[in-house]
């Protein structure tokens, strides 16, 4: 047995565990960076720094409060906030005092948030700030088990009304467990110290395409299992700064806490994705976590800013992302065949010059030192991911599911394959199903949904296998390629099985104006199309093409706009077998969102709900067609 997998098998029971250690063995070394405005509200953002002793003591304290408010182990403690360094103090506080994070995305409406308090049975909801406080007020009749929200940005002074204690802020519950640590000075090691590895430590409510959410249990030994086989990959060391901003409600933001906690490495966090471009020349990340629709934003905006500067501009750019594609796919394939990620001189000459004129700019951007991006939670585009190998942002893409604690497979450095999710994490493994479908089975796999046993055993096998919903392709070393949503499999009325999502990849990478495409074709004779378009890159286009001042709906009307993106479809379909061509599309009045309930919060398409909202769309493109 290898030493990695000894480490991975002789894990500690939790990550409260693994904090302790982390503490003990570097207590000075930089843990956590974060922004506060600056001192004149104007200008960019101070960025502070915990320790790992500091950061310490702040859990500690929290945690030691929620002990005083009457916790109990395995007792839920909800957390409604966006990214931010409370959030990771929060959930660590809640771990160590030995009880269950309910994780609550920012933007669930106040029916949704009551949903997850109630079903959860929530004791305590640490709340960001009067806004998510509104939703526990507005629902409190309805959510007996909630004996206090605790608002992170806020002062005693939100108590008022309340007739009680109910509510309270950060700051007082930190005071009330430094108060209390004074006179049980080691109730929070006792805690850590009874955790068992079967211990609920979390629920994530998975935001289903229809009917309510449901609770994902995934105790202590998942979080512990992920920090060390993470570590185990090799991926990050303890030199590394790691720039967090996904949502912490999701499995993917909240696994690469655990991580960062076996390695040691630096983590600054902030949430505002409106901030990202602002952050990264200031952070300086060595790598980061995205979704493939930021890395499409990026593509899109370093498409439009070309073309704004002007035709030559444009075609070099064109060139540019032309020769990144081929770079990258030559010196992937020679690094499979040879272990050497070299290309013939004419096309690495062809690639220095692009890089001064276009990649070493676009590097910058991020900040300059950025080894590599992990991209996970939907399949990004084959080509988007090419262009950026070949720019010299190595996009990794990985693969997991709430159910499996995010990380089941991620591609392994120097040798990752753009297309595929890589290899297992050590400890895990997998199997192929007869109809395609992608089964796991390792410690990472969740315990089953919470209160729904008929829904667990409808996909957790009782050896352990977990069926995934995915269909995907093992090569023969190791590399799994997912090729669509077991359920979004189209089947046409001709018989022709078709994979949506690989056909809407290929078309983000032809047109840089789709800001998303739902391709629609089950029991029809041919395949349609629905399609939003990134705002910001239309508007720069319509403006070049006497439309400014026009909104974004009168510019997707514009019979000019209809026919831009018919040429892009014509250039998509040219490489389709012709069962997959798209005949007809539609440009949809505004861009999907969250807010609308077309996207889940980590930008997932919700197929049905699309559907169901534009039929009247769908039906027109088939309406009175000879389906051929």
């Amino acid at each position: 047995m290898s030493d990695t997998q000894t480490q991975i098998e002789n894990r500690p029971p939790s990550v409260a565990s693994l904090f302790l250690e982390r503490v003990a063995a570097t207590p000075d070394a930089e843990a956590y960076r974060y922004p506060v405005p600056s001192a004149s509200g104007s200008g960019p953002d101070d960025w502070k720094s915990l320790s790992w002793g500091q950061a310490a003591e702040r859990v500690f304290a929290i945690a030691a409060g929620l002990i005083d408010l009457g916790i109990q182990p395995e007792e839920r403690v909800a957390l409604a906030s966006d990214t931010r360094v409370e959030w990771i103090l929060a959930d660590l506080a809640i771990l160590c005092a030995g009880a269950a994070t309910t994780t609550v995305y920012s933007s669930t409406n106040a029916d949704e948030s009551a949903y997850i308090l109630s079903d959860s049975a929530s004791k305590v909801l640490i709340a960001e700030n009067e806004a998510q406080l509104a939703k526990a007020r507005e629902r409190r009749a309805e959510l007996p088990d909630l004996k206090h929200v605790v608002v992170i940005d806020g002062d005693h002074g939100l108590a008022t009304g309340e007739g009680d204690d109910w509510v309270l802020s950060l700051a007082d519950l930190e005071a009330r467990g430094a108060a209390y640590l004074e006179k049980h000075p080691e109730a929070v090691k006792e805690r850590i110290g009874n955790i068992t590895k079967d211990q609920l430590a979390t629920l994530i409510y998975t935001s289903g395409t229809t009917g309510r959410p449901k609770g994902v249990r995934l105790p202590h030994d998942n979080w512990s299992y992920m920090a060390k086989a993470i570590a185990a990959t090799g991926l990050v060391g303890p030199d590394d700064v790691q720039y967090l901003w996904l949502p912490l409600a999701h499995v993917f933001g909240k696994v690469l806490t655990s991580g960062q906690i076996e390695v040691g490495h630096v983590t600054a966090v902030d949430g505002r994705v409106d901030k990202i471009i602002e952050n990264l020349p200031v952070v300086q990340p060595t790598y980061m976590a995205a979704v493939p629709r930021i890395f499409e934003k990026v593509y899109n905006g370093v498409a439009a800013k070309a073309r704004a500067g002007g035709g030559a501009k444009y075609k070099i750019f064109q060139w540019a992302a032309g020769v990144a594609r081929e770079y990258a796919k030559v010196t992937q394939d020679n690094f499979r065949r040879t272990g050497n990620a070299s290309a013939p001189f004419p096309l690495s000459a062809k690639h220095a010059v692009a890089d001064k004129l276009v990649y070493g700019k676009l590097r910058e951007a991020f900040g300059g030192r950025l080894r590599a991006c992990v991209s996970g939670s939907a399949a990004l585009a084959p080509e988007i991911g090419y262009f950026f190998s070949g720019a010299g942002i190595h996009i990794l893409e990985g693969y997991g599911l709430t159910e499996s604690s995010a990380a089941s497979f991620v591609n392994p450095g120097e040798a990752y394959r753009t297309g595929t999710v890589g290899k297992p994490l050590p400890g895990t493994e997998v199997r192929i199903a007869d109809d395609g479908e992608i089964l796991l089975r390792g410690p990472g796999i969740m315990q089953g949904y919470h209160g729904l046993p008929e829904k667990t055993d409808e996909v957790l096998e009782s050896d352990g296998w977990f069926h995934t919903g995915d269909i995907g392709e093992l090569s023969a070393d190791g590399y799994l390629r997912i090729t669509d949503r077991k359920k979004d499999l189209i089947k046409t009325s001709g018989g022709k099985y078709i994979a949506p999502a690989e056909v809407e990849g290929q078309f983000k990478a032809v047109c840089p104006y789709v800001s998303n495409i739902l391709v629609h074709g089950a029991d029809r004779n041919f395949c349609t199309a629905l399609v939003a378009l990134d705002e910001p890159s239309i508007l720069a286009w319509a403006e070049e093409q006497g439309l400014g001042g026009k909104s974004y709906a009168e510019v997707v009307a514009d019979q000019r706009t209809v026919t831009l993106v018919d040429g892009y479809v014509r250039e998509l379909n040219q490489g389709l077998q012709k069962w997959q061509t798209i005949k007809k599309f539609r440009l949809l009045p505004r861009d999907l969102d969250v807010e609308h309930g077309e996207l889940t919060p980590s930008l997932k398409l919700k197929r049905p709900v699309v559907e169901r909202e534009y039929k009247g769309l769908i039906d027109e493109m088939y309406a009175g067609a000879m389906e051929k």
